[in-house]
């Protein structure tokens, strides 16, 4: 399939200039888990129909637990994509042109509720707080500040076991960039770890982050993650979700500058992807379910790209749609905006604003 160049005009002083749509937003993302065995097929047909009549060129696929990994099975779940299914995605991602980037949560969200996720359950050694137990009925708040487990970062044997699953899922990938999410982690430096306590969280957090990155460049790979931990949530006033109020902020100037960041904001359209800029970070920024601030998003990308020094510009890369339902469901969601002309699902209908607000640029 031949890649189609869209054009959009720019006028400056009456002169028009055709530029394509690659240079105003190269990055035009979706990031959503990835397709169960059953949803394969239908997850392809979506790709292949309207991710790329959307114009999207990069797929983040939050896989975890759901591949069947040789080289740890029992960490796998036992209806993860095979290899084989694997490959069907890949080469529809290709046909597509489309760059397909596996995800695997490292170091936070190790549990949900009230269950502990695969590395955590086979090895529980690695858990950050192992004294914090899991609750049979989940609630927030809660006495313990559990929202998701971690694993310690400084364990002498977690990275062995990780890095084993990161290489293995992007090798089956064929892909050059890996997203490690690292959002939202609100235990780390416990002061009951053994190996963490009294330690500075900031250089945990970018310890951690440059672990990977390092691993990951040995063999030219990139790695993205999300962004929440590099801003600081009491002086924004962004609070603990979307920022850190646990002191990982001062990571953002400790960690190796070719880590991207996906900068997500749900409510309004905070403009952190200038500070994350200029502190030498490329950015991608990422709405979910609300369709007006998706749009001034991507306006406010388009005129940071356009009103910043070539340095700058380079480093707003673009934007990305994040879905945290179901792959099934949210195409269902879609295809009833898409029939019906309305739909009670935000993130759908975000979707349809955020591409057509960025595709509104091509004629």
């Amino acid at each position: 399939m031949k890649k189609i160049a869209f054009l959009f005009i720019l006028s400056l002083g009456g002169i028009t200039q055709a530029q394509p749509l690659d240079s105003i937003m190269p990055v035009r993302g979706l990031a959503i888990v990835a397709p169960s065995s059953k949803g394969l097929d239908r997850f392809i047909k979506f790709m292949e129909n309207e991710l790329t009549a959307n114009h999207v060129n990069t797929l983040v696929l939050r896989v975890d637990w759901k591949y069947q990994y040789k080289s740890y099975p029992k960490l796998a779940d036992k209806d993860g994509l095979t290899r084989e299914e694997v490959k069907k995605l890949v080469a529809a991602a290709r046909r597509s042109n489309i760059e397909l980037i596996p995800q695997i949560n490292l170091l936070g969200h190790q549990s949900w509720a009230s269950t502990t996720y695969a590395l955590l359950k086979e090895y529980p050694q690695f858990d950050e707080t192992p004294h914090v137990t899991m609750p049979e009925k989940y609630e927030w708040p809660n006495p313990d500040g559990l929202y998701c487990k971690s694993y310690c970062p400084l364990h002498p044997d977690v990275h062995k076991v990780v890095f084993d699953l990161v290489d293995e899922i992007m090798e089956v990938f064929e892909a050059k960039t890996f997203h490690a999410g690292m959002d939202e982690v609100f235990y780390i430096g416990d002061d009951k770890c053994p190996r963490c306590k009294g330690k500075d969280k900031a250089e945990l957090f970018a310890g951690e982050v440059t672990t990977i990155r390092n691993h990951l460049a040995q063999k030219g790979r990139k790695l993205w993650i999300w962004g929440d931990r590099l801003l600081d949530g009491s002086d924004t006033g962004l609070g603990m979700w979307e920022a850190s109020m646990n002191n990982t902020h001062r990571a953002v100037d400790m960690i190796p500058k070719d880590v991207v960041i996906c900068d997500w904001h749900y409510e309004r359209a905070d403009p952190t992807a200038a500070y994350l800029a200029m502190k030498g970070l490329s950015v991608i920024t990422c709405p979910w379910n609300r369709p007006e601030p998706a749009k001034k998003q991507v306006a406010q990308t388009l005129a940071l790209r356009e009103n910043s020094s070539k340095v700058l510009k380079q480093r707003y890369l673009g934007m990305m749609h994040t879905v945290w339902s179901g792959a099934d469901g949210f195409i269902d969601k879609y295809y009833e905006l898409k029939e019906k002309g309305t739909s009670e699902d935000g993130q759908a209908n975000c979707f349809n604003a955020m591409f057509s607000a960025i595709n509104s640029q091509a004629q």
